[in-house]
């Protein structure tokens, strides 16, 4: 199983990597969820691939029975969903407000529509070399 996990894993990895190089603001957080995913499963396949009762030591012994599951990885992985969720709500929210601004989702446009902005505020087009 570790393996296929490591397969899908590697592919997870690759295709967050394009999308967050890709132009569009929109296909970059879906690279960012796919990255998270990939990083979850990551967790998950180091944390060995046990299937075992949960971890609790009954009231007669000092140790559990074997096998158990080892509950960190899915500590880990709980709060790295949720981490990752709130990343993606802001990152949206964030993408919403700059479209409204800039009326595109393609960074290239955003470039361009920043340096015309920076160029405006100076008060200084149209003036000439008048001192």
């Amino acid at each position: 199983m570790e393996p296929v996990l490591a397969v899908v894993i590697g592919g997870l990895y690759a295709a967050g990597m394009y999308l967050m190089v890709r132009r569009s603001i929109v296909k970059m957080i879906f690279g960012l969820a796919l990255l998270g995913n990939a990083a979850n499963l990551l967790i998950f396949t180091v944390g060995r691939l046990t299937r075992g009762r949960p971890p609790h030591i009954p009231l007669d012994a000092t140790l559990p029975s074997l096998p158990v599951a080892d509950p960190v990885p899915q500590a880990l992985i709980l709060t790295a969903i949720v981490i990752g969720f709130g990343v993606q709500a802001f990152a949206l929210v964030l993408i919403k407000r700059v479209y409204q601004t800039v009326g595109s989702d393609d960074q290239d446009v955003m470039v361009t529509e920043n340096q015309g902005l920076a160029t405006r505020g100076t008060g200084r087009e149209g003036q000439g070399d008048e001192v």
